[in-house]
């Protein structure tokens, strides 16, 4: 009788530490997740703030359509790219193409801007100066929502590899989450310091 009463003690606290170990996944899998939903807020903002700043850049840039349209076109591949992202938080696949929407989305933003550049009554308006702040600060908006979010899934994806978490990530299916990686031209220019001379 104490014997089949310690093995169900013993039996019962394996189920609760399989159980913690469980619900820890289930907590970091969710966050990440969250985390990831305040990327897509930072990023919808942006969506909404390109087609201003086409239609402001529009009335003076009229030479210059090929460029509009190529952002045009990027904010819809991006958009797409948000959206498989969105279905599925830190799947590798869709992680890359988010990524690879978001690069291509920058490039043209930063050939609309440099382009603007040639026109000074464009960067004169205060329509434009207005938009383009705006877009500056909800790209600083991303990169710290995009930090989190990595910061999220690095601590989901450790946590489902360490012993013995990892036998129960591998038995209910826990699968590694990806990140969402910045540009590598972007990267040299985050990671090299600025040069100042006197």
């Amino acid at each position: 009788m104490v014997s089949v009463l310690i093995f169900l003690a013993v039996l019962a606290l394996i189920g609760f530490w399989l159980m913690g170990m469980y619900n820890g996944l289930v907590t970091a899998r969710n966050f990440f997740k969250n985390q990831f939903a305040q990327i897509d807020v930072q990023l919808q903002r942006r969506f909404d703030l390109i087609p201003n700043l086409v239609e402001t850049a529009k009335g003076y840039m009229s030479h210059e359509r090929e460029t509009l349209e190529a952002v045009i076109s990027a904010r819809s591949a991006a958009q797409s790219g948000l959206a498989a992202a969105k279905a599925n938080p830190g799947d590798p696949e869709a992680m890359a193409q988010l990524a690879a929407a978001q690069n291509q989305l920058n490039s043209g933003l930063g050939r609309l801007l440099a382009v603007a550049e040639a026109y000074p009554d464009l960067k004169a308006n205060q329509n434009m100066m207005q938009l383009t702040e705006e877009l500056t600060s909800t790209e600083n908006k991303v990169a710290f929502a995009r930090q989190a979010y990595n910061d999220a899934v690095t601590t989901y994806n450790n946590k489902r590899e360490v012993f013995p978490s990892s036998l129960v990530a591998g038995m209910f299916g826990f699968a590694p989450a990806a990140l969402l990686d910045i540009a590598e031209d972007k990267r040299e220019q985050v990671r090299e310091a600025p040069k100042v001379s006197f």
